[in-house]
């Protein structure tokens, strides 16, 4: 016990310090906690769905049907009738032949690479990808070669160089959830074509953001039928919680007989899916509200790099504002909350020694005004600091 309280210790002394914080959702942009009101510019609710009437409607109507709890894992007595409902939708969603919902991202990341990697596979990874997948990566059975972010050319290098002498697979994240950038996929595919290579993307903050309808960064690209494992989430755009693995039908008959994290876990309340089910109908509806997410985020990105602040990332509503010191991230912080709006500040280890920054995120929820107002806060604050 002596060692974990000088681990927080440590941690304190380092700006690296986390605790939750309990804030009560008002609506889809803005919260409260001890009786003040706060602008959210921290959020993955991109689309703004988790407060869409029809998706509070399905979510009840799930609950008076079928109970709050599902009762059992999928295998067993866990898989009510919207299971088959969503997966179904997702795979026509993606472009696929079949998918599976698992109970998160997480899960979902970690349970198909480690299912699907063998004794002699090798499963390229791009060094920036989310926590999930390089915990995939080191549960799997196969060797991991991690490649420079983004970078083709690394990516060639240790294709043509490393002995495999069984399946390869090339991992990446769609959208980076930390800088905001795309990954460079049409490239990706063309490498694992010439390397016979299967391709994995984890479109988590891909959906409802890029591609017809948000349809992600496959559609973005226009790589239908040549990426064989496309991963989400039911919890950023759609709202709800869980993950999901989209791909041919033996891929996902193969996942529901073989991945650990999907077998042993009880299986996600009806209200869960029977929300993830309608805000995916809303978006299907609803395509414009991708525009309107991603015109809130250039509004707000531009202004920002227009008063001279370093802000990484192109196109997503992912806006990280680059401030070097973990130190400096944790005070901006504070300062933008005294001024009413919630920011991360985001640190070691999700990120490396001196990238330290300030992570935006934009809703398709938020409006104008709101969004001139937390940017005149935020070049207030940036000047007070010396960072403009």
């Amino acid at each position: 016990m002596e060692d974990w309280t000088d681990y927080i210790t440590t941690v304190k002394e380092l700006n690296l310090y986390r605790a939750p914080v309990n804030y009560r959702p008002l609506d889809a942009v803005h919260v409260e906690a001890e009786g003040q009101k706060y602008l959210l510019l921290a959020t993955n609710n991109y689309l703004g769905l988790t407060h869409s009437l029809a998706v509070k409607k399905a979510a009840m109507s799930a609950v008076e049907q079928y109970g709050t709890g599902s009762g059992g894992a999928r295998l067993t007595t866990g898989s009510h009738p919207l299971y088959e409902k969503i997966e179904k939708k997702i795979a026509a969603f993606k472009g696929t032949e079949a998918a599976v919902v698992f109970n998160t991202g997480y899960m979902a990341n970690v349970g198909t690479i480690s299912a699907i990697l063998n004794k002699g596979d090798v499963v390229f990874s791009d060094e920036l990808n989310h926590a999930s997948i390089i915990d995939g990566c080191r549960l799997s059975k196969g060797q991991t070669v991690v490649y420079r972010h983004a970078d083709m050319n690394h990516l060639a290098e240790v294709l043509e160089n490393t002995t495999c002498s069984g399946r390869r697979l090339i991992v990446t994240d769609g959208v980076f959830s930390m800088d905001g950038d795309i990954a460079p996929l049409d490239q990706i595919v063309t490498l694992a074509e010439q390397y016979q290579a299967m391709v994995m993307v984890d479109d988590a903050h891909a959906v409802g953001v890029l591609g017809r309808g948000g349809r992600g960064t496959v559609d973005y690209f226009g790589l239908k039928d040549r990426v064989q494992i496309q991963v989400g989430t039911l919890s950023k755009s759609l709202a709800a919680e869980g993950g999901y693995v989209a791909g041919s039908q033996a891929l996902i008959h193969y996942l529901i007989n073989k991945a650990r994290s999907f077998i042993f876990s009880t299986a996600l309340s009806p209200a869960t899916i029977g929300a993830a089910y309608a805000a995916l109908e809303e978006l299907e509806k609803n395509p414009g509200l991708v525009d309107q997410l991603l015109m809130n985020a250039d509004y707000v990105r531009t202004a920002l790099v227009d008063a001279g602040l370093q802000v990484d990332g192109r196109v997503t509503p992912i806006l990280p504002i680059m401030v070097g010191e973990a130190g400096i991230a944790v005070k901006m912080a504070e300062e933008l909350k005294k001024a009413g709006l919630i920011v991360s500040a985001i640190r070691p280890p999700t990120v490396m020694p001196g990238a330290s920054r300030l992570r935006l995120t934009v809703s398709a929820a938020h409006q104008y005004d709101d969004l001139k107002r937390a940017v005149n806060i935020i070049i207030a604050v940036s000047k007070k600091m010396n960072l403009i």
